[in-house]
């Protein structure tokens, strides 16, 4: 049943953390639905960071959101900014939304952003959520949108590499996003034809790949193709990473493991290699259709939770229907990719 209010309350929504491909569908069909249900809509700009300063902010019509679901990126920008590391940064929030005459809050990030939003909520804040996260590592989610485009254009790279690894006989490592879960490794590097893939989920053996590249020499195949998560290890041993500063959530800015990984291929097969990061050319650009849809999809449910009074909660895609389950459960535990995927990936090794 929807609860009981006054005509035009108005819903605040933000984007936090890292763009993601599908996260202006999401603005568009949040703002769509709620409108349609009475509701306003203003669009905080520069995620949280946006809520704890006196900045600018965007009210959304229809006319604003009319054809943004087909861009990348996110019109309303965004942040890495944590309220809870900032001092009286919660009651600054807080403080703004009413300044703002917002009553509600529709939070749209990964884990990190979808965290504010659920301590917020237990801090007396309408808060609800829409997952967002090109990792595809949150839980009680089957997919997050973003995902699909970010893999799309990782396994394009890795397929397109072949070419030039090929005409020159070498390695190549391509370093592909993912700090703890290596969903976008597995699934770009299977799509790109990888010959071996490497995840934070299990350490790879350094003897190992040394083999698959002379197992591929002897067969007169004179090129090969690593995939490498940003985050994977290798048994026995630590990558040092060239930047280990942390953002405001307490995370390693890594980079660097593709780099060490090919310097290291070398010394041992005395084979050339080279390495590529991909960066962020991962999560730039159109979204995909599937991107748009289930990003649409997610931003309309934002609204019914809100008309609905299930604060708390979060939009989550279960096979084919979007349904609400509970912030805290969400981002509770990290969905890494499970050892019977992994298996899978290694029949195409060339060991």
């Amino acid at each position: 049943m929807a609860i009981t209010r006054s005509k035009n309350e108005q819903i605040a929504a933000l984007t936090g953390g890292g763009d993601a491909p599908g996260l202006n569908a999401v603005i568009r069909g949040l703002t769509t639905k709620a409108i349609s249900l009475g509701y306003d809509v203003l669009g905080i700009r520069d995620g949280w960071r946006g809520l704890l300063d006196d900045g600018e902010n965007a009210p959304l019509d229809l006319d604003e959101v009319e054809d943004i679901h087909m861009t990348g990126g996110t019109v309303l920008h965004t942040s890495r900014t944590n309220p809870y590391k900032v001092e009286g940064g919660v009651k600054q929030v807080k403080k703004n939304l009413v300044r703002l005459n917002c009553k509600y809050l529709v939070a749209i990030g990964g884990e990190d952003t979808l965290g504010v939003a659920a301590k917020l909520y237990k801090d007396g804040v309408n808060a609800v959520g829409v997952p967002k996260t090109i990792d595809n590592d949150l839980s009680e989610t089957d997919y997050t949108f973003g995902f699909d485009t970010a893999i799309t254009r990782a396994a394009e790279a890795i397929r397109n590499l072949h070419t030039t690894a090929d005409s020159h006989h070498r390695v190549i490592v391509v370093e592909v996003m993912g700090r703890h879960a290596g969903w976008m490794t597995l699934e770009a590097g299977i799509a790109g034809g990888a010959h071996a893939i490497l995840l934070p989920e299990e350490e790879f053996d350094i003897d190992e790949l040394c083999t698959i590249v002379e197992n591929r020499e002897k067969k007169g195949k004179h090129y090969t193709i690593i995939a490498t998560s940003e985050g994977a290890m290798p048994k026995g041993g630590e990558l040092k990473f060239k930047d280990t500063k942390l953002d405001a959530f307490g995370h390693k800015i890594l980079g660097g493991t593709a780099e060490q990984l090919a310097k290291k291929l070398e010394e041992m097969t005395g084979k050339e290699c080279r390495y590529v990061i991909l960066g962020h050319l991962q999560r730039a650009g159109s979204p995909t259709a599937f991107d748009i849809n289930l990003g649409t999809r997610l931003g309309i449910h934002a609204a019914e939770m809100i008309d609905k009074g299930e604060f708390g909660m979060m939009a989550a895609l279960h096979g084919t229907k979007i349904v609400s389950i509970p912030l805290e459960k969400a981002v509770g535990k990290l969905k890494t990719v499970p050892k019977y995927r992994i298996e899978e990936a290694k029949l195409f090794y060339e060991v």
